[in-house]
């Protein structure tokens, strides 16, 4: 047997479900290791624990300076409001699950700062980090918090172009002198823009920007599908729906923060139900640029 117990071996030995683990965890009642965002229970431990012959108290992983970060309470449980990052295929399950979860998808910074506030119960994330996407951001803001990073898919993202362009861009170096799109700077992709312009050795001086920008995935592609852009960084699904050229930069980890104790509520287990359908899978292969096969995998858990 290992020495230690998952959440799940942890929960079936008391009995309980896993959200009441969860729980006592939060409450600091039970004796835990974080690993690598993951909760692991030594099971010596936990049996003198149920025994009620523990001499010392739990022992919990010291947070990093910055990252403890108060969590919605019971008492004033947080509004079921989806934030963060945009994408068509998130937004179409909220609605067509009738989930009762509202969305305000302005940015994955905007969504981080809601969260801090208690203003969300859920956040979309596509923040760029090294070779991984989210799970830093995240354990850093709130790591000693009951959030959970839990994978909503993979998608591709690139140059939505207006066709008939005369020297159609190939790559991120051909855009210059073409009427460049940008989100706000709450969006995430404009993070993941510097770093492909830093790649390429170029700057944001290298782009002519449009007047003002858009703050939806949707909303970029119509302002290049309208004519009042050339080109912009945006999604495959989105260039799709208004029959846009795309040309394929990066693939990128959209992840969603959840408050643990919402993950378990009615609504967001009808989300979550729903997106085990076929149906969803029909819709994401429909929109294009999606990979949903990870759909619900963990990567990281806080306190």
């Amino acid at each position: 047997m290992s020495e230690y117990l998952t959440t799940r071996e942890l929960a079936a030995l008391l009995r309980v479900r896993e959200r009441k683990v969860y729980d006592l965890v939060a409450t600091g009642s039970l004796p835990v290791r974080r690993v690598t965002g993951k909760l692991l229970f030594p099971r010596q431990e936990i049996q003198d624990w149920i025994a009620g012959s523990a001499e010392s108290a739990p022992v919990h992983a010291a947070a990093p300076d910055g990252a403890h970060h108060s969590a919605p309470s019971d008492h004033h449980a947080p509004p079921a409001v989806m934030t963060g990052g945009h994408d068509p295929l998130l937004e179409w399950a909220l609605r067509e699950s009738r989930s009762g979860i509202a969305c305000l998808m302005d940015g994955a910074l905007d969504g981080l700062d809601r969260a801090d506030r208690g203003e969300c119960i859920a956040v979309g994330l596509h923040v760029p980090e090294g070779d991984d996407w989210n799970a830093g951001v995240v354990e850093e803001r709130f790591g000693r918090a009951p959030w959970v990073l839990v994978e909503w898919a993979r998608r591709v993202r690139g140059l939505i172009c207006r066709p008939g362009l005369p020297h159609p861009p190939t790559c991120l170096a051909d855009v210059k002198g073409l009427k460049f799109q940008t989100r706000q700077k709450e969006a995430a992709s404009e993070l993941v823009l510097d770093r492909l312009l830093a790649a390429e050795g170029m700057g944001r001086d290298a782009l002519t920007c449009a007047g003002t920008a858009e703050r939806s995935e949707t909303d970029l592609a119509l302002a290049v599908a309208t004519g009042r852009a050339d080109v912009g960084l945006g999604i495959a699904a989105a260039a799709r729906l208004h029959n846009l050229d795309f040309v394929p930069l990066v693939e990128e980890r959209f992840d969603l923060m959840v408050w643990r104790r919402a993950y378990f509520e009615p609504s967001f287990q009808k989300l979550v139900a729903f997106c085990r359908d076929p149906a969803f899978e029909a819709r994401a292969a429909e929109l294009g640029g999606y990979d949903v096969s990870g759909f619900g995998t963990v990567h990281f858990n806080g306190a």
